[in-house]
């Protein structure tokens, strides 16, 4: 009992410092690609919307959006800047101008709604992609609508960048669950009064949960269960030797745990095993030479004494001349 209760305390002790090890790798383990979330529900829920990128390999056109009582259309890409090349772009610095992921066009101008972002986030159950750094926004709206003019001018006012507010984009990603659609879809949702916050809702196959992949560096389930699995057996074969060499006085093979259950499975496998050879060996034919090969030696045998008969009756006869 005594020799029982050890071993169960080691083999605690062996399971509780690998699962310390697996939170210890796990904590340290890369992180999430970009335009990757993970469900913040603690579902495990694991989304990625790099397929939904225009440009190589994917899709080779930006997103576009109607934008009905807006009056402009809108130009966008999902985690990326947009593909059509963009240039003029009120309020942006020209090196800037290759960021741009979502704009639109109104009297001849262009007017960045965020600038490229792959931080893709998880609220809850809505899957969010934000874009900040646009034009700088206009004035409020009047009554009658939003004057366009107003905000034209007040955009190309760039003098004091840093207290200007700026135009941004918020993606509201839904699941599609059609399983003929092969490419997401982007609609446009509205804008604030100041016309400064632009909100999207797009669909996707992509943005549909499914189980995180393999992440590089970390152990998986597989890696886990061998570990503890490795670890248990060391305990059983350093703790069963320790105990039978001081409490038992034991030597030789016999300080092993279980000493005698092991040998008599090791003697089962090898009598099995001989028992499988000699009914193997019953259908292997034998050779069937072994009387030509004494018929053969007779013959010879018989040859000879001829032979030294004939010399005899030879040496005879000359004796006798």
């Amino acid at each position: 009992m005594r020799r029982l209760r050890i071993s169960v305390a080691l083999l605690a002790g062996a399971v509780a410092a690998a699962v310390a090890g697996e939170a210890a790798s796990s904590s340290t383990t890369t992180t999430a690609p970009a335009c990757t979330a993970t469900s913040s529900t603690g579902s495990g829920a694991f989304f990625d919307l790099r397929p939904d990128l225009a440009g190589p390999p994917n899709k080779a056109k930006d997103y576009h959006a109607k934008g009905y009582d807006y009056g402009s259309n809108f130009t966008l890409n999902i985690c990326g800047a947009v593909v059509e090349p963009v240039k003029d772009v009120v309020g942006i610095d020209k090196e800037l101008w290759a960021n741009v992921s979502a704009f639109y066009t109104t009297h001849g101008n262009v007017y960045s709604i965020g600038s490229q972002s792959l931080d893709l986030r998880s609220r809850g159950r809505k899957l969010v992609l934000q874009y900040a750094g646009g034009s700088p926004c206009g004035p409020k709206a009047t009554k009658d609508g939003r004057d366009q003019h107003s905000i034209d001018k007040a955009a190309k006012k760039t003098d004091d960048k840093t207290s200007e507010r700026r135009k941004s984009t918020t993606i509201s990603f839904l699941c599609d669950k059609d399983p003929g659609s092969t490419q997401a879809s982007v609609s446009f949702v509205g804008a604030d009064a100041d016309e400064c916050a632009y909100f999207f809702e797009a669909r996707s196959i992509h943005a549909c949960a499914h189980a995180e992949p393999h992440k590089p560096g970390s152990v998986g389930p597989g890696s886990v269960f061998g570990i503890i699995l490795l670890i248990a057996v060391l305990v059983y074969v350093l703790g069963g030797v320790f105990y039978n060499r001081t409490v038992t006085n034991a030597r030789g093979w016999r300080q092993l745990p279980n000493y005698s259950l092991w040998a008599g499975i090791g003697g089962f496998v090898s009598d099995l095993f001989l028992a499988a050879w000699s009914w193997c060996c019953r259908y292997v034919p034998a050779r069937r030479g072994g009387y030509s090969y004494l018929n053969s030696n007779a013959s010879s045998r018989h040859r000879s004494s001829d032979a030294e008969n004939r010399l005899i009756d030879q040496l005879d006869e000359e004796w006798e001349d």
